[in-house]
């Protein structure tokens, strides 16, 4: 899941399955795996998910970070407090809001939305939000009145991809057959 956070990075979903089979064909979805092959090498194995220099760089940076850090133990790393943990996610090198946010949620099963492109551009089109939020304040939105629960948010947003990806594609929305087509639009 943390390897899988990194790989999406600006790409779909289908590319980082790819990489991540590469990786578990070798038996690389280990950190002090990860920590040790070279960089050509990881970059070769990860290139499916694109921008694949750029990724082994974010993902030594992490991996680096989790064995200096929590001693090379995802278990230490999550027994850390949501938002202390959060921070240093943050500190690490290539490790922006939306993918600290998908570890914790994902990998750690903490109750933290998820903000991306995809909620952006539904919650916007909707009326729920307005351009100059940013994603924190966003995130505050669906933090205040959802119940902090990790498995909603998970399924919460798992519809927001499949909504978005299904009917409010970036050009050419299918406004018509959306399920969201009956919700009012507020602003």
């Amino acid at each position: 899941m943390i390897v899988g956070a990194v790989l999406t990075q600006n790409t779909a979903w289908i590319n980082v399955e790819k990489a991540l089979a590469n990786l578990r064909e070798r038996n690389l979805l280990d950190l002090l795996a990860l920590y040790n092959i070279a960089d050509a090498d990881l970059a070769t194995l990860i290139r499916p998910s694109g921008f694949f220099n750029l990724k082994t760089q974010r993902l030594k940076a992490l991996v680096g970070w989790i064995i200096r850090r929590h001693s090379g133990s995802i278990q230490q790393m999550f027994s850390e407090e949501t938002a202390v943990l959060r921070e240093g996610l943050l500190a690490v090198k290539g490790i922006g809001p939306e993918t600290a946010d998908s570890i914790l949620l994902y990998a750690g099963q903490r109750p933290i939305f998820v903000i991306d492109a995809y909620t952006r551009r539904i919650f916007l089109r909707h009326g729920f939000i307005n351009e100059a939020d940013d994603d924190r304040a966003i995130q505050h939105i669906f933090m205040k009145h959802l119940s902090h629960d990790a498995a909603l948010f998970n399924e919460y947003h798992a519809l927001i991809v499949r909504t978005a990806k299904d009917y409010c594609k970036k050009r050419e929305p299918d406004c018509d057959a959306c399920p969201l087509s009956t919700l009012p639009r507020w602003l």
